[in-house]
């Protein structure tokens, strides 16, 4: 497969990703602030904390108002991983391989596209916010079930499923951080209805919560570290995402899954490895903000070293 293919259909699922996690963050976060009678900025800075864009936000907006933070987390081209600059980029990639992905495909990112820029377009989302948002995260889903019904899961799929489950993990680790070190005001609340209240809705932000429920009942933190951490079943848990990002990697290079023979594989591998033999009393008593800030480090760090190998043209290393 050409380079410039594997890299469109890897950016594709990532971008397609990005706006889907962001829409669930923000459709959480608006039924959350309905519960809590509250539009300060306390409930909205958190949304911008999330994608790691602080200082492009403050760039560009005086104060981390309700209608700020939407406007630039959903349409404000300014803002690299905004929704509609994550489709756009999305659609650019999926414009450039037509040829490679079914018709079905590029319907689907082209429409989904379309349907964001034209209310983008209309002044923003009003009252039907919930709608809307709920709307992208339908789309999102629903692109990932044509993928694997129209396109041949190859070595193309794969580098699609490497780039969904890779960006799926870096922003399962940045709903956990925003919730340790900004979300939760002071030390009195913590055990109490608000404290639940918010945890309720990290592990809805991530699509979490009935299942959480299912296997741990009560809402403890150090259990829902250990669910969105280092579940080997749950599709968002990071160790999950992990571990089917590293099925594929060594799909495409056809090596023994226990080993490696290039660089990303060699990192992606010490990385689930980590996770594999630590415990959700590990990452507390280590602090989640370090734990946080070292796993998205290291998911760079997987990504450069899978853009060297796989993607790099001789130009671009001459």
């Amino acid at each position: 497969m050409l380079s410039r293919v594997a890299e469109s259909i890897y950016w594709m699922s990532r971008y397609v990703e990005r706006a889907e996690n962001v829409a669930r963050f923000i459709s959480v976060n608006l039924n959350l602030s309905m519960d809590l009678a509250s539009e300060g900025h306390q409930q909205w800075l958190p949304l911008v904390t999330t994608t790691g864009d602080d200082k492009l936000f403050y760039e560009h907006y005086d104060a981390p108002t309700k209608r700020n933070v939407l406007q630039f987390l959903t349409f404000d081209r300014n803002n690299p991983n905004s929704i509609l600059s994550s489709l756009v980029g999305a659609r650019e990639c999926a414009r450039s391989i037509r040829e490679v992905i079914s018709a079905e495909m590029w319907e689907h990112i082209n429409n989904f596209y379309l349907m964001v820029k034209d209310v983008g377009g209309a002044d923003g989302v009003s009252e039907e916010q919930l709608v809307f948002y709920e709307q992208i995260r339908a789309s999102g889903q629903h692109f990932i079930g044509i993928t694997d019904a129209t396109m041949t899961h190859g070595e193309g799929w794969h580098f699609g499923q490497f780039g969904r489950f890779m960006e799926r993990a870096d922003k399962t680790s940045r709903i956990l951080d925003v919730k340790y070190y900004i979300l939760l005001p002071s030390p009195q609340h913590v055990g109490s209805p608000f404290d639940e209240l918010q945890w309720s809705a990290l592990l809805r932000s991530a699509s979490a919560f009935e299942m959480y429920r299912q296997r741990y009942g009560r809402i403890i933190p150090a259990n829902i570290v250990s669910f969105l951490v280092l579940d080997r079943a749950f599709p968002r848990a990071i160790l999950h995402c992990l571990s089917k990002a590293n099925d594929s990697l060594h799909a495409i290079s056809g090596s023994d899954p226990e080993s490696f023979s290039n660089l990303p594989e060699q990192r992606l591998g010490q990385l689930r490895a980590s996770l594999a033999f630590t415990s959700a009393d590990d990452i507390i008593n280590r602090g989640m903000h370090e734990f946080v800030d070292d796993m998205q480090r290291r998911v760079n760090a997987v990504g450069l070293a899978l853009s060297n190998t796989f993607f790099a043209r001789e130009a671009d290393v001459a």
